[in-house]
């Protein structure tokens, strides 16, 4: 069992939201709700949900960069450069 993360049924999430998210906001665990003892859901943090989305999307960028890359679809320095100082200029 991960010591970072917080498992508890629906029933005790509905009886004590309040108490569970302040909770939350102090410890920044995840909790993973259960129903009927199966996994259904998990609760975040809202810094950790943003954390996180971050992460997904700078991951994101970081498999286009290299699937790109692995096409040949690649600049040189002076390339990129000489692109960037003619819009400068052009303002």
């Amino acid at each position: 069992m991960n010591p970072t993360i917080d498992i508890k049924p629906l029933s005790q999430v509905k009886a004590h939201a309040a108490e569970i998210i302040d909770a939350m906001q102090t410890t920044q665990k995840p909790l993973i709700i259960t129903q009927h003892g199966q996994a259904k859901a998990v609760l975040l943090d809202t810094q950790t949900y943003h954390s996180l989305t971050e992460t997904i999307a700078l991951l994101k960028i970081l498999n286009q960069s290299e699937r790109e890359f692995a096409q040949g679809k690649t600049k040189t320095t002076s390339e990129v450069f000489t692109v960037l100082r003619k819009k400068h200029s052009e303002k």
